[in-house]
């Protein structure tokens, strides 16, 4: 089993969880490298990963998708400098705890995490995606776990309709038809949640559903007999959406080792020197080095 992890939002969630009030000597807040360094700690002390790799966003601007449609993720604000500079140290840190670390200008940690579930189905070897975004979820197959560590836990293939509402290989036909308000993709203007869960269940697929669109007021939903005419009307919003829904698999990824190296102690300590961190998670990064 490869354990892929989806680094940005761990970095997030410590940033908004962890107290704003954590700062180094100089006034700089460190709350995010804190969870982060604890949350990537405690997962390796109870997981003791055969492979792993931990993936980070690098831009919100230079992704392939802004070229397709300039308004993806428009609607987010920059990061805040005191959060790059967090992330900049949750990358030192990931590094000099000896594990693979990745990013692309042009791929999001979404598509670099696919194109290595890609790698190992082609080796044999099933995988972990460890994250809270419900976009990964499409990656999944039978053999693979979606893990939302330190949240809802772990789904397999076959829990999470339950959880999503569709199957992985429907997730991002589903969300070009509702839409992607935190992603900033539209959609078709009424198709809902609800509505694009049924004609998902009905069809199977986008593809389906406009290859059949004379059979769309049999679909047991409210509004049935004029929602053929919105998607005929809004096909290339449809089409254009499950562009930026999809995730690449075929990232420009080094084929490196993902099996983890032993940790830089030193260059831990001089972070957490740099930082203001104290004994506990020094500690915890002796204990990870111990497990080598």
């Amino acid at each position: 089993m490869q354990y892929l992890i989806d680094a940005s939002v761990y970095v997030f969630r410590a940033y908004y969880s962890m107290p704003d009030d954590m700062v180094d000597d100089d006034g700089n807040p460190i709350n995010a490298l804190y969870g982060y360094c604890r949350f990537i700690g405690d997962f390796m002390e109870q997981v003791k990963p055969e492979y792993i790799a931990v993936l980070f966003d690098e831009s919100l601007t230079s992704s392939f998708r802004t070229t397709i449609y300039p308004e993806y993720k428009a609607n987010r604000e920059p990061a805040p400098p005191e959060l790059k500079r967090q992330f900049e140290q949750c990358r030192r840190y990931t590094k000099a705890l000896g594990l693979t670390l990745g990013s692309h200008p042009e791929y999001e940690a979404d598509d670099l995490i696919g194109t290595l579930v890609e790698r190992g189905r082609r080796a044999g070897i099933p995988s972990t995606i460890v994250t809270r975004d419900k976009d990964l979820a499409q990656l999944v197959s039978k053999k693979d776990v979606f893990w939302d560590f330190a949240g809802k836990g772990k789904l397999k293939y076959e829990q999470i309709p339950d959880s999503f509402g569709v199957w992985p290989e429907q997730i991002a036909d589903f969300l070009a038809l509702a839409g992607d308000s935190v992603d900033n993709i539209k959609g078709v203007p009424g198709v809902g949640k609800k509505t694009a869960m049924a004609l998902l269940e009905h069809f199977g697929s986008l593809d389906d559903i406009y290859a059949n669109l004379d059979s769309i007021h049999e679909v047991n939903v409210r509004g049935a007999k004029t929602l053929g005419n919105k998607l005929i009307n809004h096909k290339n919003d449809a089409m254009l959406a499950r562009q930026l829904t999809g995730i690449a698999c075929d990232a420009p990824l080094d084929k490196g080792d993902l099996r983890p190296g032993a940790p830089d102690l030193g260059a831990i300590h001089a972070l957490f020197d740099e930082a203001g961190i104290g004994e506990a998670l020094r500690r915890q990064a002796q204990r990870v080095s111990d497990l080598r």
